[in-house]
């Protein structure tokens, strides 16, 4: 587990790209990868997630799928399915929904409020948590990895950190 501080949107970008540049390291047009994001409503998740998207490439509008409850993207070399779980009532919803089946390919998912379809979503790679601080701008973040490829990713992202605040 990594602790990070993260002081404003703009430092929650910073960290967005870094790890972009750690998730460049899998092959995500191959395999899944799963990042969980979880904090309670106003915790930033989707404006982490909206950065992720942004530093991979995602270009145009980011939309969150609160509603839709999805939102896809399709990059060159991957694709990109963002799901927003919020809405749930019953872990049932997730296979109702089809999309158990998006998790049979390969691709970078990204689930807010994962906690919604416990026992229907497969395991994290990458667990990210988010909780607000005392000072309304800044959020502090626990990062969890439950793979090899998720510990890779962390590991890779504490080095493309540590690069960019030696600049």
């Amino acid at each position: 587990m990594q602790h990070f501080h993260l002081a404003d949107e703009r430092q929650t970008g910073h960290w967005a790209e870094a790890l972009a540049a750690a998730l460049s390291t899998q092959d995500l047009g191959k395999q899944a990868f799963l990042i969980t994001l979880r904090g309670d409503l106003g915790a930033g998740k989707t404006t982490l997630a909206r950065a992720l998207l942004r530093a991979l490439g995602v270009k145009g509008r980011i939309k969150s799928p609160t509603y839709p409850l999805l939102e896809s993207y399709n990059l060159p070399k991957f694709n990109i399915y963002h799901f927003d779980l919020y809405r749930f009532s019953s872990p049932d919803q997730w296979f109702d929904a089809g999309f158990d089946d998006i998790f049979a390919g390969a691709g970078l998912m990204l689930v807010e409020w994962p906690e919604q379809a416990e026992g229907a979503l497969p395991g994290a790679d990458l667990d990210l948590r988010l909780a607000l601080t005392d000072d309304v701008e800044a959020r502090q973040l626990e990062a969890h990895a439950h793979s090899a490829a998720g510990a890779t990713c962390l590991t890779t992202l504490a080095k493309h950190l540590a690069a960019a605040d030696a600049c």
